[in-house]
């Protein structure tokens, strides 16, 4: 399978533009500065997903602002020096959130909503445009987990107009697109795009979910004080997570496939790997990784599980996160065996 130049193992810069506690300009300007590039380069990343959510690019009227694209723009500098890539991904587009903390946001409307999709293109084509002279350093992202299976044929439809209006300003960047049930891998055969060189499939992994989100405040009907370790049996995590929630489901519940471990990973994988074998395209897991509630020995084991899979069939990474948002890499809960987790990177 071809592989993704450039952006083959990277880290989300989550909690800095993107999934903040609120609008706070002095947030921006602190919680990532060129020193954490520096830093996410010399441990050997060659890139930073970097989600951004619309409010911080555009007013709610969507005037522009140029804050927003100098934090962007500041980034890209950094990356530039620092010698890596990077890929900008929309996280929030106004009318449109994947967060299931917002309870009465409407995740189809989007869709459907010509006047709603108007905005999100045109926010998109001062995005490319702004970044036009640096296709070789920035990739682009137009969604980030459209949740409902409902609206696949509709966002395909979206997808093929993003990619041809990128392609008329961005011809030579890498447009990274997934696909529907929170961009489950499972869901990767769904994507029905236009085709070229420099498209690449994207899908996230948090499998088994019972597992990586355990105490997961934001699962509904998750208990704060659930742990569970890995590996477990399939059964296992089959049981427990029928017990807990429905939002735990997962990959876990598919005919068919092997026990947790390495195995468990290429069985999930194999149709989105065919699916890019087929189209001729590069394949990208643009989130994966363990909430840091989870005890440690079972994180470096699921990590090395998961890591296996993806160095054997060549498909690009971005760990997530960085710093923070239950996740960090640099956070105090995974200090004792980040230099284990580098090394496994």
């Amino acid at each position: 399978m071809k592989e993704l130049q450039g952006f083959m193992k990277g880290v989300n810069l989550g909690g800095w533009i993107s999934q903040f506690a609120k609008y706070d300009e002095e947030h921006f300007a602190t919680f990532i500065t060129e020193k954490d590039i520096d830093y996410i380069a010399s441990l050997g990343f060659d890139h930073v997903r970097v989600p951004v959510d619309y409010n911080v690019l555009e007013t709610e009227e969507g005037e522009l602002k140029e804050t927003g694209f100098h934090y962007l723009e500041n980034c890209r500098q950094w990356c530039e020096k620092a010698g890596i890539n990077m890929l900008i991904d929309l996280h929030e587009c106004y009318g449109y959130s994947f967060d299931p903390l917002k309870k009465d946001m409407d995740r189809e409307k989007f869709f459907s909503d010509e006047a709603l999709q108007a905005r999100f293109f045109k926010l998109w084509r001062e995005i490319a445009t702004r970044f036009a002279d640096y296709q070789h350093q920035v990739a682009f992202e137009p969604l980030n987990e459209v949740v409902l299976v409902e609206v696949k044929d509709l966002w395909n439809q979206i997808a093929t107009k993003y990619v041809k209006m990128m392609r008329e300003i961005v011809p030579d960047a890498y447009l990274v697109i997934g696909g529907v049930c929170y961009n489950n891998v499972l869901t990767v055969p769904l994507l029905d795009v236009p085709i070229d060189d420099k498209i690449v499939y994207n899908f996230h992994c948090y499998e088994p979910m019972i597992y990586t989100h355990q105490g997961a405040y934001w699962v509904d009907e998750m208990p704060r004080d659930f742990r569970i370790g890995y590996p477990k049996t399939l059964e296992e995590y089959r049981e427990t997570s029928r017990s807990l929630s429905q939002n735990l489901a997962g990959a876990v519940f598919d005919e068919g496939i092997s026990e947790i471990g390495e195995a468990f990973f290429e069985d999930i994988f194999k149709p989105a790997i065919e699916k890019a074998e087929k189209d001729n395209v590069c394949l990208y897991c643009g989130e994966y990784g363990v909430i840091d509630l989870a005890e440690n020995e079972g994180k470096i084991k699921w990590l090395s599980d998961i890591h296996s899979v993806f160095k054997k069939h060549g498909i690009g990474r971005a760990l997530w996160n960085y710093k923070e948002k239950d996740f960090g890499l640099v956070d105090e809960s995974f200090e004792s065996i980040k230099d284990q987790f580098i090394a496994i990177l």
